[in-house]
């Protein structure tokens, strides 16, 4: 889906952490590799990491085609499995944004990043098309596990904030916009979103034994498409985070 729909947010990123050859990165929540094989691209010491390390498969292959290397480790970010102080750069594209524990997941990234070192993220916000996807399904989603907070919330400047406290430096947040699926339309696009991400995914496995449920999903999930479709597919809102640690 990143690859599909969002390929240019990691790109993004990378530019806006000042990524250069040589440099120790980090991706959190990597997935299949927006963010890392760009880094990797430009020469950095790139490791992946990722709770899911089916997602390397296919970032082993774009790594391939593209000519870079990196290495791809499965990890929590909740838990990150690299000693305190080890890169120079931390980032993270709309990845680590969905852990549960939100705290947990700021702690580590300072952890894990050197100080003086930079931390950089791109998280979908709240009020965004995202976000608006998640209110959506909220109604059909399975209970949250205990002390989780909503994914939107890395998208709120107050809320990052609150979570690096502190601990870093010169924090940025700026809110912007990528356009997805110009050439789709709402129903094309909603069965899109039900073949291929994640949270969607496990919304509908929840309710598949609820046939009416899933039909009123199905209806939900439509009407709030079409009503954020703008003739020229959607937008969808994030925030670009960059910091660095005292």
């Amino acid at each position: 889906m990143a690859a599909d729909l969002i390929p240019q947010l990691g790109t993004e990123l990378v530019r806006a952490t000042g990524v250069r050859a040589g440099v120790r990165v980090l991706d959190v929540g990597a997935g299949s590799g927006n963010a890392a094989i760009p880094a990797a691209a430009l020469g950095a010491d790139v490791t992946a990491s990722d709770l899911t390390p089916e997602l390397f498969t296919a970032g082993r292959r774009i790594a391939a085609e593209r000519g870079a290397e990196l290495t791809w480790a499965e990890a929590d970010a909740e838990a990150l499995v690299f000693p305190e102080n080890s890169f120079d750069v931390v980032l993270s594209c709309v990845g680590a944004m969905f852990a549960p524990r939100h705290q947990a997941v700021a702690d580590e990234l300072v952890r894990v990043t050197r100080p003086g070192g930079t931390i950089g993220m791109i998280n979908w916000t709240p009020q965004g098309l995202i976000g608006n996807l998640f209110k959506t399904m909220g109604p059909y989603a399975p209970p949250p596990p205990p002390g989780a907070t909503p994914p939107p919330r890395w998208g709120d400047e107050e809320h990052v904030r609150a979570l690096f406290g502190d601990r870093v430096v010169d924090l940025e947040m700026r809110r912007q916009h990528v356009r997805m699926a110009q050439d789709t339309d709402p129903i094309e696009f909603r069965e899109y979103w039900k073949r291929n991400y994640g949270p969607t995914i496990a919304v509908y496995k929840f309710n598949a034994d609820r046939p009416e449920r899933v039909a009123d999903l199905d209806r939900d999930f439509l009407d709030f498409l079409t009503t954020w479709h703008d003739g020229n597919g959607w937008e969808a809102e994030y925030l670009l985070v960059t910091a660095r640690k005292r």
